[in-house]
C-alpha cells in the first residue's frame, strides 16, 4: 500500500491547517441539495478544532472559469456546514488568497473555522499555478487533503501547494485510501469485480486493468449488449456500441488467453420502450426479439452471480447492470445491491463500491450503509480502479 502520513502524525494546536475539502455539491435556491460530502468532512473539521488547530477551509465549487461567479460562491454553505458540525460557529471570507484573507486567517483563535470563498474564482487554481499554490500556502502552516474526489486533478490546491507545506491525509481520504487497498491492494480472495454502464469505450481501461487483478468479472449495463455483439449474438434495438465490437471481441481473446472468469447476461428483461412501468418480459440472452431492447438483467443472471458471490471474499462495483434509472429496470441491480449487503453483513464479503451511478443504485435500494465502503468520488474512484496515477494522493506519498 502506498505509504502516506495521516493527522495523527502531527501536532496541529495552535496551527494554521489548510484543509482541502470538497463542497462541491448540488445546490437548489442557494440551499445544499444532498449533504453528503459534507457531513462525511465534518469528522475530520471537528476533530483538527478540537485538538486546537486554527481550520482553514478550502474549496472549488462549480465551474467559473476563473473569475468571481455569485452564483458559484461558497458562501451559501456555511449553514450546512456548521449544522454538520453541530452548530460550531465557521467563518466566511470573501476570496481564497490575498493581504485580506491572510488578516483573516491571523485573527483565527485555536479551535476556530474559517470557509475560503471558490477556488475556482482565480485561474491559477486549475492550471495549478506555482504563485497560485504560494499564495494559497501563506495561509497554512500544515496542508490536509481529505478530498479524496477531486485528488484526480492536478491543481493549486490538490497538488502544487502539497509541495510547499508538509502534507497529511485527512479522516476521509485516509478512509478512502485503506478502503482501496482493501480492495484490490491487498485483496482477501477470490475477487470480484461488477462493472457496468452504458459504454465499452469509457470503461475499456478499467476491464483491461481488473483482468489479471480478479478472479471473476461481472460485466452488466448497456456496455453488456457490445460484448454480447462481439460473441455473435444479436441484441435487438439495445443500446450498443457497435463501432467497438471488433475491441470488445479483442477484449474477450484477451480474457480467453489470461484463462479469466467472465460472467455476462445470460437472460434479460426486454422492452420496447425505456418508460416507466413499460410492459417487460424476460428471455434467454440468445432469444432478444429484434424490435425490442435489453434494459435489465433477468433473474437467471442475478442467480448465477449472486453464486459467484457466495464463493468470493472482496467485491469491487463500478456501474449498475441495467437501466435503473426507470422502474421497472431497476430490479436488477436492487437485488445484486441486497446480495452484497446481506453477504457483506455476514462477514463473508468485503463490499467496496463507487462511482456517481453506483451511488445512487445503492442509495436507491436502501443499502448504502450495509457495504463495506462506499466512495462518494466519482472520476477519482473510475481512475484509480484503472490504474492511474492520481497527482493529489502521490503528493501525499512518503518514501
Amino acid at each position: 500500500m502506498t505509504r502516506f502520513a495521516t493527522i495523527d502524525q502531527v501536532d496541529v494546536s495552535g496551527k494554521r491547517v489548510l484543509l482541502r475539502a470538497d463542497l462541491n455539491v448540488p445546490m437548489t435556491n442557494g440551499q445544499a441539495e444532498d449533504v453528503t460530502r459534507i457531513a462525511r468532512l465534518a469528522p475530520t473539521v471537528a476533530e483538527l478544532a478540537d485538538k486546537g488547530g486554527r481550520v482553514v477551509i478550502m474549496s472549488h465549487f462549480g465551474r467559473p472559469k476563473g473569475k468571481p461567479s455569485p452564483r458559484e460562491s461558497l458562501r451559501p454553505l456555511v449553514p450546512a456546514l456548521q449544522a454538520a458540525l453541530g452548530g460550531r460557529p465557521v467563518r466566511f471570507a470573501e476570496d481564497c488568497v490575498g493581504a485580506a484573507v491572510e488578516r483573516a486567517v491571523a485573527a483565527l483563535k485555536p479551535g476556530e473555522i474559517l470557509l475560503l470563498e471558490n477556488t475556482r474564482f482565480h485561474k491559477g487554481e486549475e492550471a495549478n499555478d506555482p504563485d497560485f499554490a504560494k499564495a494559497l500556502a501563506k495561509l497554512g502552516d500544515i496542508y490536509v487533503n481529505d478530498a479524496f474526489s477531486v485528488s484526480h486533478r492536478a491543481h493549486a490546491s490538490t497538488e502544487g501547494i502539497a509541495h510547499l507545506l508538509p502534507a497529511y491525509a485527512g479522516r476521509l481520504m485516509q478512509a478512502e485510501l485503506e478502503a482501496l487497498n482493501r480492495a484490490l491492494g491487498s485483496p482477501q480472495h477470490p475477487v470480484a469485480a461488477i462493472v457496468g454502464g452504458a459504454k465499452v469505450s469509457t470503461k475499456l481501461d478499467l476491464l483491461q486493468h481488473l483482468l489479471p487483478r480478479v478472479d471473476v468479472l461481472i460485466i452488466g449495463g448497456a456496455m453488456a449488449n457490445t460484448v454480447l455483439l462481439a460473441q455473435g449474438l444479436s441484441v435487438g434495438k439495445s443500446l450498443a456500441e457497435r463501432d467497438m465490437v471488433g475491441t470488445a471481441r479483442d477484449f474477450l481473446a484477451l480474457a480467453d488467453k489470461q484463462r479469466a472468469t467472465l460472467i455476462l447476461p445470460v437472460d434479460a428483461v426486454v422492452a420496447r420502450t425505456i418508460e416507466p412501468g413499460a410492459p417487460t418480459r424476460t428471455v434467454a440472452i440468445d432469444m432478444v426479439p429484434e424490435q425490442e431492447m435489453i434494459l435489465d438483467i433477468g433473474a437467471k443472471t442475478v442467480a448465477a452471480i449472486e453464486a459467484r458471490l457466495d464463493q468470493c471474499r472482496t467485491l469491487v462495483w463500478n456501474g449498475p447492470v441495467g437501466a435503473f434509472e426507470t422502474k421497472p429496470f431497476d430490479r436488477g441491480t436492487v437485488e445484486l445491491a441486497k446480495v452484497v449487503a446481506r453477504l457483506t453483513k455476514a462477514g463473508r464479503l468485503v463490499s467496496i463500491a463507487g462511482g456517481g451511478d453506483t451511488v445512487a443504485a445503492l442509495a436507491a435500494a436502501g443499502v448504502t450503509d450495509a457495504l463495506t465502503y462506499v466512495s462518494a468520488a466519482g472520476g477519482a474512484f473510475l481512475e484509480w480502479l484503472e490504474g492511474r496515477t492520481l497527482p493529489g494522493i502521490a503528493a501525499l506519498e512518503r518514501p
